[in-house]
């Protein structure tokens, strides 16, 4: 799709939005070396990608909300990245209004 965007100018506004939100969430697959996510960090920050949080900041701002957002989840919300881990790593029902909660929590003050 982004291949296709390089030769066609008039692309219509849903066109636009995949082509970046796929730029978002490339942005924020990418980890530092020798510091890998756990399995629940990683179901967070899909989470967060995929459920449009990431739509209305800067390319360049990804991985400081991601940042921002793992150390909130760590110190205040730890309880659930546990769950994810031991329980259930689907997000669905109560975990999904949890993780939501959280991360409205942390995107509200984001700057």
């Amino acid at each position: 799709m982004a291949a296709f965007a390089q030769f066609g100018s008039d692309l219509d506004a849903a066109t636009r939005a995949l082509l970046n939100r796929g730029a978002r969430l490339t942005e924020l697959m990418k980890q530092p070396q020798y510091s890998p996510l756990s399995n629940a960090e990683i179901v967070c920050v899909i989470y967060a990608g995929t459920k449009g949080y990431l739509d209305k900041i800067g390319v360049d701002q990804v991985g400081r909300f991601e940042d921002g957002m793992l150390n909130h989840l760590r110190s205040k919300h730890q309880d659930l990245l546990d769950w994810i881990t031991t329980e259930d790593p689907k997000i669905g029902g109560d975990a999904e209004e949890k993780l939501k909660a959280a991360i409205d929590e942390f995107a509200a003050d984001f700057a």
